[in-house]
């Protein structure tokens, strides 16, 4: 591998770091909004992102925690999408890329795109249909806002990890032979 080849990877690995401990920040942030909305909903002004579904836990509780459940849902699964990158990029050989872990991360992080995508749907489905109800719900589109491209970067790296499973097979035929 040529040395900016390897600049270039390093780059990404501490790009992956810093987005993964944002997304933790955020998603640590929201719980705690969760909480503090159940118990202290006066100082919901004050803390993360101002999320404030009070009213709405007023009048109906169980839009309330099905709002809170995707949020929460997807703001931990696009956390734990980035601790699985971090994990194949620290533990993959570069000289030798087509191995049995490689193809599982990438599988797995196909699965965990496709689920954020598929969430992220439901849950704009969900909340344009409490907006037809009535319900004042504007600033809740930035959490799922990305649906279809979740959705679409989980096929095409699904391609992508069966051409690694398919590069694995070969790879080891090719071993076995030599």
């Amino acid at each position: 591998m040529t040395k900016a080849n390897n600049f270039v990877f390093w780059g990404l690995y501490i790009v992956a770091w810093l987005i993964f401990v944002g997304l933790s920040i955020e998603a640590g942030g929201l719980i705690v909004n969760y909480f503090f909305s159940l118990y202290k909903p006066e100082f919901l002004q004050n803390l993360y992102q101002k999320l404030d579904l009070t009213e709405m836990y007023k009048v109906s509780k169980w839009n309330f925690f099905a709002i809170y459940s995707f949020i929460l849902v997807i703001s931990i699964l696009k956390a734990v999408l980035f601790y699985i990158v971090i994990r194949l990029m620290h533990r993959m050989d570069l000289s030798k890329p087509f191995n049995e872990f490689v193809a599982k991360q990438i599988l797995q992080i196909s699965y965990f795109t496709l689920s954020i995508g598929l969430l992220s749907y439901i849950a704009r489905q969900f909340v344009k249909n409490l907006m037809h109800r009535g319900f004042v719900i504007d600033n809740l589109n930035q959490f799922w806002a990305d649906s279809q491209a979740f959705i679409l970067m989980g096929a095409v790296v699904y391609i992508i990890a069966t051409i690694f499973k398919k590069g694995v097979e070969l790879q080891s035929e090719n071993d076995l032979t030599v």
